[in-house]
């Protein structure tokens, strides 16, 4: 278990490279799942846009740095559109007031803990008016962009103690994002898209993302078959491939290309 500010600022390195490739800037929370499903990136070169690392890709979190398996891990948040979405909201949990669903105000958020395996969120450390106490993240209904919506009977389970987090029994885990989750998530995107004008912008964005990059890993279709081999050099058509293959396929792809 780590709190955000044991991970905000740590140094990100290649296993493979042996490298640093950038530091964590922040952690995108996913307010749905109680989770952080990214990580964005700071690195010493000029960007354009923002790079963010799915938490997934994250091999481990120790006390020096995040290690990730190779620096094609770093994406590029604008070839996900859920991610960016994420981003987008807002969503923060430091500074944001603690509400009980009857509107009674508990405390205000100092701090998170992360577990560090699965993302998920397992803590909050609240500022109370008289003195500090840990609220499980179970007792957590809502994630606002400024204010928890806890539930009513929650200032029964503050704890004294982060420690005590990881022996409460009420915390259940939830996954981190996966792919059929995102895929999942841009096929509610595509359904609940104004017109087909709409989608086919979307389409068009990520051919021109995609187009011209090397794949990093084989890709294959949701039945097993090989749809690219790992050093493709994707062209328009490769890409409108992958976007017919479906949602997890395109996913899939955008995520394991040269950065």
């Amino acid at each position: 278990m780590k709190a955000s500010a044991q991970i905000i600022g740590l140094p990100i390195i290649s296993i493979a490279d042996g490298a640093q490739i950038g530091t964590v800037k922040s952690l995108v929370i996913n307010p749905d799942k109680g989770s952080i499903d990214f990580l964005t990136v700071e690195q010493d070169d000029v960007q354009l846009s923002l790079k963010a690392i799915p938490f997934k890709k994250v091999v481990g979190i120790g006390e020096f740095a995040v290690t990730v398996e190779q620096g094609h891990d770093v994406i590029d948040l604008s070839e996900i559109p859920i991610a960016n979405q994420l981003v987008n909201k807002q969503i923060r949990i430091k500074n944001t007031k603690a509400i009980t669903r009857k509107g009674q105000l508990l405390g205000e958020a100092r701090e998170f803990f992360v577990d560090e395996e699965s993302g998920d969120i397992v803590g909050i450390a609240l500022q109370l008016e008289k003195g500090e106490a840990v609220l499980p993240a179970s007792e957590v209904l809502t994630y606002g962009k400024d204010i928890l919506i806890i539930n009513d009977g929650a200032n029964e389970s503050l704890l004294d103690d982060p420690a005590q987090l990881l022996k409460a029994e009420s915390i259940e885990p939830t996954s981190v994002m996966a792919e059929e989750d995102v895929s999942a998530q841009m096929e509610a995107m595509a359904e609940s898209a104004e017109n087909v004008e709409a989608l086919q912008s979307l389409r068009e964005k990520q051919v021109a993302l995609l187009a011209g990059k090397r794949l990093t890993k084989d890709i294959y279709d949701a039945d097993g078959r090989l749809l690219f081999k790992a050093g493709t050099l994707l062209g328009e058509e490769d890409v409108r491939k992958a976007q017919e293959a479906g949602p997890s396929v395109i996913v899939d792809v955008s995520m394991n290309v040269e950065a």
